[in-house]
């Protein structure tokens, strides 16, 4: 799949703790990406954030969070992630979605699985 030009970008800003049915939600979420033919997502753990309750989340020795942010970011032609919309919409019971407009210079993906 080529992507080039306008598309759009997709980001999720959760919890590490945060589940859908007693499971990871951002591996629900990557999962069900992949099975709708999405380019690809890409998952970052942040090593420190606080969200709507302002309580700060980090991975500090002193104070070690089991509930680190989570990001995960999917870049893909308009439509497609207009398509998962909805499944983002019924899974993520807290946390911010945000949608963007991109520039995509260059995709070339592998042959491989590796981002």
């Amino acid at each position: 799949m080529r992507i080039e030009g306008k598309a759009k970008m997709l980001t999720i800003y959760m919890g590490e703790g945060d589940r859908y049915h007693h499971r990871p939600l951002y591996q629900v979420l990557v999962e069900r990406i992949r099975k709708e033919g999405l380019a690809g997502a890409t998952v970052v753990r942040g090593i420190e954030g606080f969200g709507r309750a302002s309580r700060i989340h980090t991975a500090s020795v002193l104070r070690m969070s089991e509930d680190l942010p989570i990001v995960i970011t999917v870049v893909d032609k308009e439509e497609r992630i207009d398509s998962i919309l909805p499944i983002i919409d019924e899974v993520v019971e807290e946390g911010l979605v945000i949608l963007e407009n991109v520039d995509v210079i260059t995709y070339r993906p592998g042959n491989g699985d590796s981002p």
